[in-house]
Protein backbone atom coordinates (compact mmCIF):
# COMPACT_ATOMS: atom_id res chain seq x y z
CA UNK A 1 0.00 0.00 0.00
CA UNK A 2 1.40 3.40 -0.97
CA UNK A 3 1.46 6.37 1.41
CA UNK A 4 -1.38 8.06 -0.48
CA UNK A 5 -3.45 4.86 -0.37
CA UNK A 6 -2.84 4.63 3.38
CA UNK A 7 -3.87 8.27 3.84
CA UNK A 8 -7.09 7.54 1.94
CA UNK A 9 -7.71 4.51 4.15
CA UNK A 10 -7.10 6.58 7.30
CA UNK A 11 -9.48 9.32 6.15
CA UNK A 12 -12.15 6.69 5.53
CA UNK A 13 -11.69 5.54 9.13
CA UNK A 14 -12.22 9.13 10.32
CA UNK A 15 -15.47 9.30 8.40
CA UNK A 16 -16.69 6.11 10.07
CA UNK A 17 -15.69 7.39 13.51
CA UNK A 18 -16.98 10.94 13.10
CA UNK A 19 -18.74 12.57 16.04
CA UNK A 20 -20.66 15.63 14.94
CA UNK A 21 -21.41 16.74 18.49
CA UNK A 22 -17.71 16.75 19.42
CA UNK A 23 -16.79 18.59 16.22
CA UNK A 24 -19.49 21.23 16.83
CA UNK A 25 -18.33 21.68 20.42
CA UNK A 26 -14.78 22.30 19.17
CA UNK A 27 -15.98 24.85 16.63
CA UNK A 28 -17.92 26.68 19.33
CA UNK A 29 -14.67 26.92 21.31
CA UNK A 30 -12.81 28.44 18.37
CA UNK A 31 -11.07 25.27 17.15
CA UNK A 32 -11.56 25.81 13.44
CA UNK A 33 -10.03 23.37 10.96
CA UNK A 34 -10.76 22.98 7.27
CA UNK A 35 -12.05 19.54 8.21
CA UNK A 36 -12.79 18.19 11.69
CA UNK A 37 -14.42 14.80 12.15
CA UNK A 38 -14.61 15.10 15.94
CA UNK A 39 -12.76 11.81 16.52
CA UNK A 40 -11.81 11.55 20.19
CA UNK A 41 -8.18 11.58 21.35
CA UNK A 42 -8.34 8.06 22.89
CA UNK A 43 -9.57 6.68 19.57
CA UNK A 44 -6.81 8.47 17.68
CA UNK A 45 -4.26 6.92 20.03
CA UNK A 46 -5.77 3.51 19.38
CA UNK A 47 -5.50 4.16 15.64
CA UNK A 48 -1.85 5.13 15.98
CA UNK A 49 -1.14 1.88 17.85
CA UNK A 50 -2.90 -0.10 15.12
CA UNK A 51 -0.92 1.66 12.38
CA UNK A 52 2.38 1.11 14.22
CA UNK A 53 1.65 -2.62 14.41
CA UNK A 54 0.81 -2.64 10.72
CA UNK A 55 3.84 -0.50 9.71
CA UNK A 56 6.88 -1.32 11.87
CA UNK A 57 9.31 0.47 9.55
CA UNK A 58 10.33 3.91 10.88
CA UNK A 59 11.16 5.35 7.46
CA UNK A 60 7.67 4.52 6.21
CA UNK A 61 6.11 5.94 9.38
CA UNK A 62 8.16 9.12 8.95
CA UNK A 63 6.88 9.73 5.43
CA UNK A 64 3.35 8.87 6.50
CA UNK A 65 3.58 11.38 9.36
CA UNK A 66 4.95 14.11 7.11
CA UNK A 67 2.12 13.55 4.63
CA UNK A 68 -0.54 13.46 7.34
CA UNK A 69 0.70 16.75 8.80
CA UNK A 70 0.31 18.47 5.43
CA UNK A 71 -3.42 17.69 5.46
CA UNK A 72 -5.50 20.54 6.87
CA UNK A 73 -7.52 18.04 8.88
CA UNK A 74 -7.51 17.96 12.68
CA UNK A 75 -7.32 14.19 12.98
CA UNK A 76 -4.56 13.88 10.37
CA UNK A 77 -2.36 16.37 12.21
CA UNK A 78 -2.88 14.77 15.63
CA UNK A 79 -2.19 11.31 14.17
CA UNK A 80 1.01 12.68 12.62
CA UNK A 81 2.24 13.71 16.09
CA UNK A 82 1.51 10.21 17.39
CA UNK A 83 3.14 8.33 14.52
CA UNK A 84 6.33 10.34 13.95
CA UNK A 85 9.36 8.27 15.06
CA UNK A 86 11.15 10.43 17.63
CA UNK A 87 14.65 9.77 16.31
CA UNK A 88 13.58 10.74 12.76
CA UNK A 89 12.23 14.18 13.68
CA UNK A 90 14.87 16.64 12.53
CA UNK A 91 15.17 20.07 14.23
CA UNK A 92 14.36 21.86 10.95
CA UNK A 93 11.17 19.82 10.51
CA UNK A 94 10.29 20.58 14.13
CA UNK A 95 10.62 24.31 13.31
CA UNK A 96 8.35 23.96 10.27
CA UNK A 97 5.66 22.18 12.23
CA UNK A 98 5.82 24.81 14.96
CA UNK A 99 5.26 27.56 12.41
CA UNK A 100 2.21 25.73 11.08
CA UNK A 101 0.38 25.05 14.36
CA UNK A 102 -3.28 25.99 13.77
CA UNK A 103 -4.67 25.80 17.31
CA UNK A 104 -4.02 25.48 21.01
CA UNK A 105 -5.23 21.89 20.85
CA UNK A 106 -2.57 20.98 18.29
CA UNK A 107 0.09 22.83 20.29
CA UNK A 108 -0.79 20.75 23.35
CA UNK A 109 -0.95 17.49 21.38
CA UNK A 110 2.37 17.93 19.60
CA UNK A 111 4.06 18.96 22.86
CA UNK A 112 2.89 15.86 24.74
CA UNK A 113 2.92 13.32 21.90
CA UNK A 114 6.16 14.28 20.23
CA UNK A 115 8.17 17.32 21.35
CA UNK A 116 8.87 16.13 24.89
CA UNK A 117 10.58 12.98 23.54
CA UNK A 118 13.07 14.70 21.21
CA UNK A 119 16.74 14.69 22.32
CA UNK A 120 17.31 18.37 21.45
CA UNK A 121 14.03 19.70 22.80
CA UNK A 122 15.34 21.37 25.98
CA UNK A 123 17.24 23.94 23.91
CA UNK A 124 14.25 24.44 21.63
CA UNK A 125 11.96 24.96 24.60
CA UNK A 126 14.08 27.75 26.05
CA UNK A 127 14.01 29.43 22.63
CA UNK A 128 10.24 29.06 22.44
CA UNK A 129 9.46 30.57 25.84
CA UNK A 130 11.46 33.64 24.76
CA UNK A 131 9.35 33.95 21.59
CA UNK A 132 6.54 36.47 21.16
CA UNK A 133 4.29 33.80 19.59
CA UNK A 134 1.59 32.28 21.77
CA UNK A 135 1.92 28.69 20.56
CA UNK A 136 5.73 28.79 20.76
CA UNK A 137 5.50 29.92 24.37
CA UNK A 138 2.78 27.40 25.18
CA UNK A 139 4.76 24.49 23.74
CA UNK A 140 7.90 25.66 25.50
CA UNK A 141 6.27 25.67 28.93
CA UNK A 142 4.40 22.41 28.34
CA UNK A 143 7.61 20.63 27.34
CA UNK A 144 9.69 22.11 30.17
CA UNK A 145 6.99 20.98 32.59
CA UNK A 146 7.47 17.40 31.40
CA UNK A 147 11.26 17.67 31.54
CA UNK A 148 11.15 19.02 35.11
CA UNK A 149 8.73 16.25 36.08
CA UNK A 150 11.28 13.76 34.74
CA UNK A 151 13.96 15.29 36.97
CA UNK A 152 15.85 17.15 34.25
CA UNK A 153 17.57 20.15 35.85
CA UNK A 154 18.50 23.29 33.89
CA UNK A 155 21.95 24.85 34.19
CA UNK A 156 22.47 28.24 35.87
CA UNK A 157 21.94 30.18 32.66
CA UNK A 158 18.82 28.16 31.92
CA UNK A 159 17.44 28.85 35.39
CA UNK A 160 17.89 32.59 35.01
CA UNK A 161 16.35 32.63 31.52
CA UNK A 162 13.45 30.48 32.66
CA UNK A 163 12.54 32.59 35.68
CA UNK A 164 12.92 35.85 33.72
CA UNK A 165 10.55 34.61 31.01
CA UNK A 166 8.07 33.22 33.54
CA UNK A 167 7.80 36.59 35.28
CA UNK A 168 7.13 38.31 31.95
CA UNK A 169 4.49 35.79 30.92
CA UNK A 170 2.69 35.82 34.26
CA UNK A 171 2.08 39.54 33.74
CA UNK A 172 0.88 39.06 30.14
CA UNK A 173 -2.69 38.89 28.82
CA UNK A 174 -2.52 35.36 27.35
CA UNK A 175 -4.42 33.04 29.73
CA UNK A 176 -3.31 29.73 28.17
CA UNK A 177 0.38 30.65 28.39
CA UNK A 178 0.04 32.12 31.90
CA UNK A 179 -1.56 28.90 33.12
CA UNK A 180 1.12 26.74 31.45
CA UNK A 181 3.92 28.92 32.86
CA UNK A 182 2.53 28.78 36.40
CA UNK A 183 2.19 25.02 36.24
CA UNK A 184 5.72 24.82 34.84
CA UNK A 185 7.27 26.89 37.62
CA UNK A 186 5.49 24.67 40.15
CA UNK A 187 7.19 21.62 38.62
CA UNK A 188 10.48 23.54 38.59
CA UNK A 189 10.10 24.10 42.33
CA UNK A 190 9.68 20.34 42.84
CA UNK A 191 13.22 19.71 41.58
CA UNK A 192 14.52 20.42 45.08
CA UNK A 193 14.64 22.87 47.97
CA UNK A 194 17.01 25.29 46.21
CA UNK A 195 14.71 25.40 43.16
CA UNK A 196 11.68 25.90 45.37
CA UNK A 197 13.31 28.88 47.07
CA UNK A 198 14.28 30.43 43.73
CA UNK A 199 10.75 29.96 42.39
CA UNK A 200 9.11 31.44 45.49
CA UNK A 201 11.48 34.41 45.49
CA UNK A 202 10.82 35.12 41.80
CA UNK A 203 7.05 34.88 42.15
CA UNK A 204 7.07 37.04 45.27
CA UNK A 205 8.61 39.85 43.22
CA UNK A 206 5.38 40.02 41.19
CA UNK A 207 3.11 39.37 44.20
CA UNK A 208 2.37 35.74 43.36
CA UNK A 209 2.74 32.51 45.30
CA UNK A 210 3.23 28.87 44.37
CA UNK A 211 0.01 26.90 44.39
Amino acid sequence: MTTQEKIKDIKLSFHQLMDGAVAQSMRSKGLNYKLNWGVTLPRLREMSDEIRREIPDDDTLYHLSITLWKENVRECKILATLLMPHEKMLPEVCDIWMEQLPSQELAEQVAFNLWQHLPYIAEKSFQWIASDKEYDQLCGYLVLTRLFMNGQEPNERGINEFLDQVLCVLQSDTPSVRKAAMHCVSRFAELGLVYERMAKSALKSVSLELF
